[in-house]
């Protein structure tokens, strides 16, 4: 069940045939609001009782938020951090098993879903900055004190840097497939290279020469049957849940907003698919009793040694590889 606390936009009805119109003749075909309709439709399939709400923090900006309170009030919180061009709505398969342990809390991160889209800068430890004290400023907003911390990807990358940063909220911290991690290296570059999807590889080069989600946008609208095409493999992921398009339409809408986080992701990576400042010596500088559990999938494309290079970095320290 969803309890949902979604800002409505208002109307007036003298304009409707107006709207109609701007609405056939808008190039892309999306809108903070579809993005929003496309948000409920895959949480439908959570049966925990969701809300959802902004969170402001400093310079007018807003979080984008998700809460589904615990049967434990006891339990630490869990705080879900999503992956490059993906949202809160991506939770819909963990929401219910997570939360019948423990409060869950999901955000669409800075410049990425329904959260505020702000122009970032180009300096790698400036955005870095940016992203991490967003998260925070969230964190103070929400009223959290502390919590396990888990991240997926890019979002991986963020929960690592914020724990070092602010270690004292972290009780234990999580990466699933975590991005940035390996340093750059002819040899690792050749692997990395090897180990992304076909269809990465295909347009990577055409995509670093522009915003990495731009060839959503362009395609106007035949966008959502381009992102149909493309990732036929995030379809077989959730077909549990649904086997028509409903997630890979969320992907679309997500993703056809005006650009944001993902240009601050440009200065944060090297090709192909590195940190421009890697995770991994940063390591040693989070502090020895914060716990850390690496979780692989069997088919990421993410190089899993860091891990075990993370718990020799950090011999004194808990760190698991699964």
């Amino acid at each position: 069940m969803t309890d949902v606390s979604v800002p409505q936009q208002e109307q007036s009805s003298s304009r409707e045939p107006r709207c109609r119109l701007g609405r056939r003749l808008k190039w892309r075909p999306t809108s903070s609001a579809h993005l929003a309709a496309a948000e409920t439709r895959v949480l439908q399939h959570v049966k925990s009782k969701v809300e959802r709400f902004y969170i402001p923090i400093s310079n007018n900006r807003r979080v984008w938020t998700l809460k589904v309170d615990s049967p434990n009030p006891e339990a630490l919180p869990i705080v879900l951090i999503h992956g490059f061009g993906a949202g809160v709505g991506f939770w819909l398969l963990n929401i219910d098993a997570l939360a019948k342990h423990r409060a869950v809390y999901a955000f669409d991160v800075l410049g990425f879903g329904q959260s505020s889209r702000p122009k970032f800068g180009t300096d790698a430890d400036a955005v870095e900055e940016t992203f991490v004290n967003s998260i925070e400023e969230w964190r103070e907003g929400v009223g959290l004190e502390k919590f396990i911390l888990l991240g997926h990807s890019f979002g991986g990358f963020l929960a690592s840097s914020y724990s070092i940063k602010h270690p004292d909220r972290v009780k234990h911290l999580i990466l699933a497939d975590p991005w940035g991690f390996p340093e750059r290296t002819e040899e690792a570059a050749e692997e990395q290279r090897a180990r992304i999807p076909v269809w990465m590889r295909a347009i990577g080069s055409i995509l670093l020469r522009f915003n990495p989600l731009s060839p959503f946008r362009a395609a106007g609208p035949w966008g959502p049957k381009l992102v149909r095409r493309a990732r036929p493999d995030l379809q077989a992921k959730f077909v549990d849940a649904f086997e028509d398009f409903t997630v890979i339409d969320y992907l679309y809408h997500c993703n056809a907003q005006p650009p944001s986080a993902e240009v601050a992701f440009s200065h944060l990576q090297i090709p192909y698919g590195f940190a421009r400042n890697a995770m991994l010596p940063r390591m040693t500088q989070l502090r020895e009793d914060v716990p850390i559990t690496f979780i692989f999938g069997g088919d990421s494309w993410m190089d899993s040694r860091p891990g075990k290079q993370t718990k020799v970095l950090r011999e004194e320290s808990y760190v698991d590889v699964m």
